[in-house]
């Protein structure tokens, strides 16, 4: 029978070791959204991928694309979490940001080509504010040490009742409004108080990449909503 073996959580190691797992994990944060731009242009220089993306926006077909994308993402975090092998914890990571680019096609797509201002700076513009808000956020848990685990409930109630509501507005075919983005973001910014306080008291100092990839999850879900709105105006 294999040993299980316990290692110490961020919270108990030496403030030296501490900070340097953070900067670890929000170097791999950073690299990870490098990724995501770069696969994400790829993405658009590729006729057939985008066509293909754009198509499953039509009707129950996004209802495909957001399970693909949920079961994906549900395998690539169990990956990280469960290992502490680098290079499994890299795949995890990289295997995420592939499947938010293919599934941000559509909306960077509407952003950049159908809105009335400028794509670019709709871009930009969602873009500083998700790093502002993630700064912050981020800010607030690790400066007050506490814990927001109590926020998983919250969340996970939350998010199931969003899921409901996309796949009611997807069958019956009606708009959710600039309101859901709004409680969408509420949730975002929860989620990134709840993995930034989860980095600390359940990741192991060998975790940072698989740390890294539930920071980078909260954090594009924030510039999803936000760009949603961005877009709308």
């Amino acid at each position: 029978m294999e040993e299980t073996i316990q290692r110490p959580t961020v919270s108990t190691l030496t403030d030296e070791k501490r900070v340097a797992f953070y900067r670890k994990t929000y170097t791999h944060v950073a690299l990870a959204v490098l990724l995501f731009v770069l696969v994400e242009f790829i993405f658009f220089q590729m006729p057939g991928v985008l066509k293909f993306a754009l198509s499953l926006t039509e009707g129950s077909m996004w209802l495909l694309m957001l399970g693909g994308f949920m079961l994906v993402t549900t395998y690539a975090e169990k990956m990280a979490m469960k290992s502490h092998d680098r290079n499994t914890q890299y795949a995890a990571l990289f295997i995420y940001v592939v499947a938010e680019a293919f599934i941000f096609i559509p909306m960077i797509f509407v952003a950049m080509f159908m809105a009335e201002e400028g794509g670019v700076e709709i871009l930009n513009q969602a873009a500083i504010m998700t790093l502002a808000m993630f700064v912050g956020l981020s800010s607030v848990a690790l400066l007050t040490k506490k814990d927001f685990s109590f926020l998983k409930s919250i969340l996970t109630i939350g998010f199931f009742i969003a899921l409901g509501l996309i796949i009611a507005g997807t069958i019956f075919g009606f708009n959710l409004g600039l309101w859901f983005s709004v409680g969408m973001i509420v949730l975002a910014s929860g989620s990134i108080l709840y993995q930034t306080s989860n980095m600390v008291h359940n990741y192991e100092e060998d975790q940072y990449v698989a740390a890294s990839l539930g920071l980078f999850a909260a954090l594009m879900l924030l510039f999803w909503y936000l760009l949603s709105i961005f877009s709308s105006d």
